[in-house]
This record gives structure tokens, C-alpha cells and sequence, in this order.
């Protein structure tokens, strides 16, 4: 059992010279007004066209942290400024335990939120054994890599020209060796459609340096990857941002900062959808370690930050990891927990593969998701080489390409609305289960359930938004529908039937919440802040 740092006597007297990893939150941000009334001074034109084509609201958590603030940490003894995140007012600092605790008395600091289970008291865990975070074992022709394609029926979207095209994928992962120069991705760079990267934890554009981890490269191609007449991937006309966050041969918590960071990053560029195949259970020094009841999309830092991700409107694709035959914490990691789409594994048959993480979340939502082959899957390396492959990690970038040239057919689908289309399309959606969750998706299925009778947000005018209690709207032709809301993890909180004209939020908590509106076979959801 561990014990609580703070209530014990230690013989060492160093211990404040340890190393602990916080975030430490602010307590607002400047000219807040000024940039939501010039979103493109905070945003690309692209992000903002995106969240304009599918009703996101652009609100204060699009603005930048106060730099003045971080200069003011950073000068301060023993404080090292590892990483930063607007949406959450936020930095990621290391510095002993006296170090950081003495930032409370800055007068902008709001509170100091401490990584390890220890200071914050989370529910104590065993020491677990460490597996791979990364989550991997290491006329279209796909080649050896018809199975995993053909499975989703993405061969279906692509003979029909829906390829990605002009949809944006960001993958989050440990790096990116060759990109720039192997072979499989030459179709990608003369398209114009790598449009560049980060490495974060290295603060350098060098994300295709040849001494980093070879994982996301591996990831890439199962999207990206074509050869003529030998390998084609399940988005090969998508563009692409590649963002290192993982240091992969270490595990700590400032990596979820990384992440939360690229995201933020991503958001600003317009992304629409991330892939991200690491998940975080257990880190090198055990008192950083979550627990099973952590994964509850609220506890973990990158969970949290997965969400509001989603809550901005892009798809999070993420791998469910590979704990599924441990004895210990063989459910679903961070940020798998999230409010996100994540992704089991199964074998070329469809069949459970022995080694994807299950569910249900901590809080009883069903997770995965969604399932992939993620058994012996055909990808290619660094070097160039067609390899096999086995791992969430791959089961998760597959399925998010194929959703990007799903996306294609429709690009004023909200993520939410592309989410629950897939999730209807699974092959257990009647009967999803902690294993496959709602199965395997047909995209060939979900292009031809979602004809084009939906409507768009521009049919749609909301007031107000940000809203205190009534939210009122004027709907095509004044049709009434049947409304559902539900909070940012998924959980429908209410329901009303024949609504025509308003919806009343009182005694709802501030927050993001999503809105659907259904009648017949048409549904659109829209996402609301409630002040």
C-alpha cells in the first residue's frame, strides 16, 4: 500500500530535492475580448473556416496563455517550464515539492494540480509490470494490406472517390524517421499534403530526425503509405501534420503535457482529426501510476485534454492499448478513457485479438469504441521495408484514416455526428460488449445510410450562444424534433420529443454540451456552452 508523502516521516532529509511533475493553473487570461472579437488573430483561417462549417464554438480557451505569466514561473527558482496549454490555463513545470509548492503565493497562480498518486491521493495501485506505452509489436492495389482495408469496406469509399482528399489528419506519436525521403511517402510530399510537424519534447521542426523512435512512421504509412501496384493506405489523398509528443524510452507525466500541447496546436491549424496511438497507465517512477478507477475520462491530464480536443471539434482516434491478457490493468488506458473514439484490436478473421485492452471505462461507458485488425497487419518501416505488424496502434490509425475519406463525403458532418455514424454502423451495435464495443465498422454501410436529406448548421440559428438557461432556435421550415443533450463524455442528460422552438437548460452546469436534433432518419448535433 502506498502512503501518503505529506503524513509520514522520512530518515532521508532530501526529500524536497526531488524531482515532481505539476501543472500549475492560472487565473485568467488578458485581452480575451479583443481576440474572440478577431478569432483569425488566435486562429488559422482554416480553423476557423472548420469551426464555422460545423457550428464549433470558438470561446476563451482558443486564447493563448499569458506569456508574461510563464516568464514569471520560469524565473523562479528551481522551476523548469516544460510545456504549456491554453485550453487549460496551464503549464507543465518540474521543480521539488518545496519549489513548486511556493508558486501558490504568485498572485495569478489558481492552483497547483501535482502528477503523482501520492500528493494527489489517488487511489492507490499495485506496482504493475511496465509494457510497451507505444502499443505496438513491431485503381488502388493494397497489396498484402487488402485485408485490413477491405474489412471496413474502405476499398468501397475509395473506388468511389472518397480518398481523404481535403480532410486534415494529425498524428501524435514518438517520432518520424524518413518521411521526408522514403519512397512509400513520395505520393504524399509531390501532393503538397505533408504540410509539416513539431517535435515538442525537442521544441525543433526536426520531426523526421532518423535518431528518434521509428513507431509513427509505422502508424503513418497505415494511412498515408502508398507504392504503386504493392501498398496503399486507408487515407492516401488526407494531408497530414506530424507532431512528436512521446519520448520513447522513457515514461513520465510531462508527456501528456506534450500531447495536450499538439493538440492545442493542431486545433489552431484547423486539424480535423487526431490519431494518436500511445496510452499512459503506468510511468517509470510508480507514483506518477494511474489506476484502473483513474480511467474515467476526468483523472488524467491527456484524457481531459482529449476531451476538450472533441469538444473543439475534431476527431480523436486513439488505440485502446495492449494490456488485454494481464492479469492487472487489462482495461483501457489514457486517453483512451476520454470522450473519443477508441479502437480495439482483431485478428484477419475479425475475431478478438488476445491482447486489446477492454472496457467499460471506470465509469461505465462502453469502451473501445470501435474494432480494427490490429493482429498482423501490414505496414512499412523506416527503412522502407513492407512489415508485419501487431498492436492497437495500428488498429486505430486504419480505422481513422478510413473515417477521414468517410469525412470526405460529407465535410459538414461535426465530428459527433462522423462518430455516431461509425458507432450505427458496427457490427455489434445492438449488442456492443467490453472486448469490440460496438464491433467493427462497414463504411460502406455508414456512406450509404447518410444520404444526403441531413441538414446542415446553416439551417439552424442558435441564441444565444454561450446560453444562461434558454436556448432558442429557429429550425428549417419550423419542423419540430425530438432533442437530445448530452455532456462532453457521452451521457445523455436529457431528452424532449416534438421541440419546435426553445430548450430549457435551467439547473445545468457550466460546460460544453452537445445538442442532436433527430427527426425520421436525419440527425444533427450541434455543440453549446452553458454560462
Amino acid at each position: 500500500m502506498k502512503k501518503f508523502f505529506l503524513l509520514i516521516l522520512f530518515v532521508s532529509l532530501n526529500i524536497n530535492a526531488q524531482q515532481e511533475h505539476a501543472w500549475v493553473f492560472f487565473t485568467n487570461k488578458t485581452n480575451v475580448q479583443e481576440a474572440l472579437e478577431d478569432p483569425y488573430s488566435i486562429l488559422s483561417p482554416r480553423a476557423v473556416e472548420r469551426k464555422s462549417l460545423r457550428g464549433t464554438p470558438i470561446d476563451e480557451r482558443d486564447v493563448p496563455v499569458n506569456e508574461n505569466y510563464i516568464a514569471q514561473i520560469k524565473n523562479q527558482e528551481g522551476i523548469s517550464v516544460k510545456a504549456k496549454s491554453k485550453w487549460f490555463n496551464c503549464v507543465h513545470v518540474i521543480g521539488s515539492l518545496e519549489q513548486i509548492s511556493n508558486l501558490s503565493s504568485l498572485n495569478f497562480v489558481s492552483k497547483i494540480e501535482f502528477a503523482s498518486n501520492e500528493l494527489e491521493n489517488r487511489a492507490s495501485l499495485q506496482q504493475l509490470e511496465k509494457v510497451d506505452k507505444l502499443e505496438a509489436n513491431v485503381e488502388f492495389t493494397y497489396g498484402p494490406a487488402g485485408n485490413q482495408v477491405k474489412m471496413l469496406n474502405t476499398d468501397y469509399l475509395h473506388q468511389n472517390d472518397l480518398t481523404g482528399n481535403g480532410i486534415i489528419i494529425a498524428v501524435m506519436d514518438a517520432g518520424f524517421p524518413n518521411v521526408n525521403n522514403l519512397q512509400a511517402f513520395s505520393r504524399l510530399r509531390t501532393q503538397g499534403k505533408l504540410l509539416g510537424g513539431y517535435d515538442f519534447p525537442g521544441r525543433s521542426s526536426n520531426f523526421s530526425n532518423t535518431d528518434l523512435d521509428g513507431h509513427g512512421t509505422v502508424v503513418l504509412a497505415t494511412m498515408a503509405g502508398f507504392l504503386e501496384d504493392e501498398y496503399t493506405g486507408t487515407a492516401p489523398d488526407a494531408s497530414y501534420y506530424l507532431f512528436r509528443t512521446e519520448i520513447a524510452p522513457t515514461e513520465t507525466p510531462v508527456e501528456e503535457s506534450y500531447w495536450v500541447e499538439a493538440a492545442e496546436r493542431a486545433d489552431s491549424l484547423g486539424v480535423d482529426i487526431i490519431n494518436t496511438s500511445l496510452g499512459y497507465t503506468t510511468f517509470d517512477e510508480e507514483k506518477y501510476d494511474y489506476s484502473p478507477q483513474d480511467m474515467d475520462g476526468k483523472t488524467a491530464f491527456i484524457s481531459r485534454g482529449a476531451s476538450v480536443a472533441t469538444e473543439k471539434g475534431m476527431l480523436v482516434v486513439t488505440s485502446a492499448g495492449n494490456r488485454g491478457d494481464r492479469e492487472n490493468f487489462n482495461i483501457i488506458g489514457a486517453p483512451g478513457d476520454a470522450n473519443v473514439l477508441t479502437i480495439g484490436a482483431v485478428d484477419k478473421d475479425g475475431e478478438y485479438a488476445f491482447f486489446s485492452s477492454t472496457g467499460p471505462s471506470a465509469d461505465g461507458r462502453t469502451k473501445p469504441d470501435l474494432a480494427a485488425q490490429g493482429l498482423e497487419i501490414i505496414t512499412i518501416d523506416e527503412f522502407g521495408n513492407l512489415v508485419v505488424a501487431s498492436g492497437t496502434s495500428f488498429a486505430s490509425p486504419i480505422l481513422a484514416g478510413s473515417a477521414a475519406s468517410l469525412w470526405q463525403a460529407n465535410p459538414e458532418w461535426t465530428n459527433l455526428e462522423l462518430m455516431q455514424i461509425l458507432r450505427e454502423s458496427g457490427s455489434l451495435y445492438e449488442n456492443p460488449n467490453s472486448m469490440l464495443g460496438y464491433g467493427i465498422p462497414d463504411l460502406s454501410t455508414a456512406y450509404q445510410s447518410t444520404g444526403s436529406e441531413n441538414f446542415t448548421p446553416g439551417d439552424f440559428i442558435f441564441s444565444p450562444n454561450p446560453v444562461k438557461n434558454i436556448l432558442n432556435f429557429v429550425s428549417p421550415e419550423d419542423l419540430a424534433f425530438d432533442i437530445t443533450v448530452f455532456d462532453t463524455l457521452g451521457q445523455k442528460i436529457l431528452h424532449q420529443k416534438n421541440t419546435k422552438d426553445k430548450i430549457d437548460l435551467t439547473g445545468f452546469s457550466s460546460g460544453i454540451y452537445i445538442v442532436m436534433f433527430e427527426q425520421n432518419s436525419s440527425k444533427k448535433s450541434f455543440l453549446i456552452i452553458k454560462e
